[in-house]
């Protein structure tokens, strides 16, 4: 028998589905996707590549098969990557004590120094599953930078090498296979991908909670960049400069290392044609929007013009002053984000990770 009010009904409810299908995802969520997908995803490619590099460069050094500038390059790439991993660590590196095992950083006592001499003496053959269970000092970049840059390490000596070159392998290979499982926890089915894209699910209810969490880790990566240059800088140390406690100082790459950071901390918010946090600021929002936009310029104009390494700006007047413009400029675009933008997303920040430092 014929039903008018039931074909009606099923025609309204396949147009609703239809409708469903066709409409666009809401903002939160196509930013969320677009910056899991086209920011941060290439950024962790880029970063497994790199380690992957670095152990394959520790073994042909270790073989006689590349010189120590190779070796020397290949691990300022690796650093580099990892510097731009930083406004990133979201999900499971940013778990566990993770980030730490690839970089130990504040090292306010050389713990990587005495850590790796003890270890190439207690261990001399050590290889990458028992670093792996080795204390975190020694099982990262800050480790790998010592043997290659420090000056009590001579690795053009053959002694030398044979001393530190199964701890410099074992390194290589470690950051490799914590890279490679990073990468694929991001891949897997219900990985941070398909967490940061589609709602709900495990980790965020919905695209508002991963919003939310994209701006509190990048906040963070701000204010990390700030202790960065201000605590060699001596901006807890009552202004006496304190060049060894820079992050990559061995290696005098802790500028290049800032700027890394900087430049993905920008991608965060300006996106891939603009499918990034600024794209979620509304035509009233635009004066927030303009001025984030200055205060990225004017860091990296001010960025620019320093001329590394930052142990010699650091020892002059000029250098210093330079140095506290710079930093001046990092914290006006911190406290952007952590106010101004907070508020105009709608996000309640709380506490960030570099809390109680």
């Amino acid at each position: 028998m014929f039903r008018p009010k039931l074909l009606l009904t099923s025609l309204a409810a396949l147009a609703t589905l239809t409708t469903a299908a066709c409409s666009p995802k809401d903002p939160q969520t196509a930013t969320s996707a677009a910056i899991a997908k086209q920011v941060i995803l290439p950024t962790y490619s880029r970063w497994v590549d790199a380690d992957r590099q670095l152990s394959i460069s520790a073994l042909a050094f270790c073989q006689g098969n590349a010189s120590l500038d190779t070796a020397r390059a290949d691990f300022l790439h690796a650093q580099t990557a990892w510097a731009e991993l930083q406004p990133l660590l979201i999900g499971p590196l940013a778990e566990g004590n993770r980030a730490w095992q690839i970089q130990f950083w504040p090292d306010k006592k050389n713990l990587v120094g005495r850590q790796v001499e003890q270890l190439v003496t207690a261990q001399p053959q050590i290889d990458a599953a028992a670093l792996a269970n080795a204390s975190v000092v020694v099982q990262g970049l800050s480790a790998y930078e010592y043997i290659l840059y420090d000056a009590v390490v001579d690795m053009t000596n053959a002694e030398q090498q044979a001393r530190y070159c199964p701890l410099l392998m074992a390194i290589g290979e470690r950051q490799k296979s914590l890279a490679e499982d990073i990468l694929n926890r991001w891949n897997s089915t219900d990985g941070m991908l398909a967490q940061l894209s589609k709602f709900p699910n495990q980790r965020y209810a919905d695209a508002h909670e991963a919003i939310a969490e994209l701006l509190r880790v990048q906040v963070t990566a701000l204010d990390s960049l700030k202790k960065k240059l201000g605590t060699p800088l001596g901006r807890q140390s009552k202004g006496i400069p304190q060049p060894f406690q820079a992050d990559a100082w061995r290696s005098e790459s802790s500028l290049k290392s800032l700027e890394a950071s900087l430049l993905s901390a920008k991608t965060v918010w300006t996106g891939v044609d603009n499918h990034g946090l600024r794209g979620l600021l509304s035509a009233e929002q635009k004066p927030i929007a303009d001025r984030i936009d200055a205060a990225y310029a004017d860091s990296s104009t001010l960025l620019s013009a320093l001329q590394p390494p930052l142990a010699h700006l650091l020892a002059s007047e000029d250098g210093r002053r330079q140095l506290n413009a710079f930093y001046d400029s990092l914290n006006t675009l911190h406290r952007l984000h952590e106010g101004e933008l907070a508020k105009a997303l709608g996000v309640q920040l709380g506490f960030n990770a570099n809390d109680g430092d």
